[in-house]
């Protein structure tokens, strides 16, 4: 961690999603989506959230940005707690935080104009006067990289780099302090995610702007955060600076998950992949959750969930056996 004030902090954050009671039948249990998350977020840091699809990751974005109820801990963003309020409270004191969607194009309404939809957000933000809100839709396109022309066009007209560039405009019109970026880059060429993520670094250092980073790329991971969190089912199970998470990590999740990028070296074709798929069913309570996929796993991994514990300064692991790993 470093010195910067701590913008956002979350505390034993647990999701339970679905379940419910069935007449004459046995009542459907809850799923632990996210699962006693301890995070916390510094002004001007990207922290990326890193983990396989169905781990939570899209879940605890959408638990900070307010979307998802969190069924038990805390949120607080610039030291004010923001759970457990009224919702049009909790929508007005969460306004410093917004969402960028994994896909720009299904989060534009296609009989809308570009310039409709980004104005769209003014209004509702209270911007009464048209000659403002166009100047401000203006300047932010330019400081996307899109000449004012594209608010006349239509989502299909645009592509997907395109679409990228004013989903971002659509919420940095709204001047937020806090974006969670889900999945940013996915399905772009190899040149327009290197466009998008310069644009984001740049957007960062004249806005200052707080990024939360979703994504499973871990090359842009490495390229563009400052720390990294390894998720596995709900759990935070390893956070430590982006480089160190890249050269030395200690959890056998995250190794195996660095293993399994795929790599040209024929020393790096064969290597080890991680046993088997993310589990379907509610993951186990009593015992590390990776215990079953972990090869080194031991009977009292089964038996007790490890806690996250202090590695090193700013590197944090869930694991029993990490002292002896990392030798």
């Amino acid at each position: 961690m470093n010195d910067a004030a701590v913008v956002l902090e979350l505390r034993d954050i647990s999701v339970r999603l679905g379940g419910r009671r069935r007449w004459l039948l046995p009542s459907i249990p809850a799923f632990p989506a996210v699962s006693n998350v301890n995070l916390e977020i510094n002004a001007g840091e990207i922290l990326g959230l890193v983990g396989e699809s169905g781990c939570g990751k899209t879940t605890l974005g959408r638990t900070v940005l307010g979307l998802q109820r969190e069924s038990a801990g805390s949120i607080k963003l610039n030291g004010e707690i923001v759970t457990g309020l009224e919702p049009r409270d909790a929508r007005r004191k969460r306004r410093a935080i917004h969402y960028v969607h994994q896909d720009a194009a299904a989060a534009l309404d296609p009989w809308w104009s570009v310039g409709h939809a980004l104005e769209e957000g003014l209004i509702i933000q209270g911007v009464p006067h048209k000659a403002e809100r166009q100047q401000r839709m203006r300047d932010m396109l330019a400081a996307v990289g899109l000449d004012s022309d594209a608010a006349k066009r239509y989502p299909h007209e645009l592509s997907g780099g395109q679409l990228r560039r004013i989903a971002l405009a659509r919420v940095l019109l709204l001047r937020p302090s806090i974006i969670i970026l889900d999945e940013p880059t996915s399905g772009l060429d190899m040149s327009v995610q290197a466009t998008i993520l310069n644009l984001l670094l740049d957007l960062r250092q004249r806005l200052g702007l707080t990024y939360l980073f979703i994504s499973h790329d871990l090359s842009v991971v490495r390229k563009l955060c400052d720390r990294v969190a390894i998720m596995y089912l709900g759990r935070i199970i390893e956070i430590a600076p982006a480089e160190r998470i890249f050269t030395r990590p200690l959890h056998p999740y995250t190794q195996a998950l660095l293993a399994a990028v795929p790599r040209l070296e024929p020393q790096h074709l064969s290597a080890p992949q991680i046993r088997g798929d993310l589990p379907t069913s509610a993951p186990a309570t009593t015992g590390c959750s990776f215990a079953p996929r972990c090869p080194h796993a031991l009977p009292l991994c089964a038996a007790q969930q490890p806690v996250l514990e202090i590695a090193e300064t700013g590197h944090e692991i869930a694991c029993h056996r990490w002292r002896e790993l990392a030798q």
